[in-house]
């Protein structure tokens, strides 16, 4: 890679891969922030926060001028926020509670550079097929796949079977709004198509 235009706080594949598919120009630099929802924050709030702890947290350490983007996405079910899966149980228990439901993904996504910031939202409703059975959930838990996602699932991927709609941006679900990232580059002047 000859030229990198910004830097991407996430090691997230899906967020890589959205990036280049709409020819962005980056390098990777992990934030390890914590991920802790705090009393009486939204969801919405929460995202943000954590979006923009990351991007500030690669920024801070760099001199080169480069945006930094961080972002962040959870999914909302009946109130309550679904992150990571702890292990199979919870797996369950997340993908039982979004059975025959609609459930609302949020991403949140942050661009700091020079001290300059803007921060973006996307939410998108997903309705979940009406029955999900334990056998489906632990083979679905088996292939990996569901370990490292909020809400136990990929749209993208093997995921995909438990879904019957959405309403909003696809992009966001997998974890990075382009539609919200797009106009968010352009005020840092990083350019897209050019990878």
């Amino acid at each position: 890679m000859s030229q990198v235009d910004l830097i991407l706080a996430s090691q997230s594949p899906r967020r890589r891969e959205l990036l280049e598919q709409i020819g962005v120009r980056f390098a990777v630099d992990v934030a390890d922030v914590p991920e802790v929802h705090q009393v009486d924050e939204s969801p919405s709030d929460y995202v943000q926060r954590l979006a923009l702890a990351k991007a500030k947290k690669i920024s801070g350490r760099r001199s080169d001028g480069i945006a930094v983007l961080g972002a962040d996405t959870i999914g909302v079910c009946n109130g309550l926020i679904l992150e990571k899966p702890t292990d199979l149980d919870d797996a369950k228990r997340m993908l039982k509670l979004m059975a025959g439901n609609c459930h609302q993904v949020i991403s949140a996504v942050a661009v700091v550079c020079s001290g300059r910031q803007a921060v973006g939202v996307s939410e998108t409703s997903v309705r979940f097929k009406e029955t999900i059975d334990d056998y489906l959930i632990e083979k679905y838990w088996q292939t990996g796949e569901p370990q490292d996602k909020s809400g136990s699932y990929a749209i993208q991927g093997l995921g995909a079977v438990f879904v019957e709609s959405i309403q909003g941006s696809y992009s966001n679900v997998v974890g990075l709004p382009i539609e919200v990232v797009t106009p968010i580059l352009a005020q840092f002047d990083v350019p897209i198509w050019s990878a």
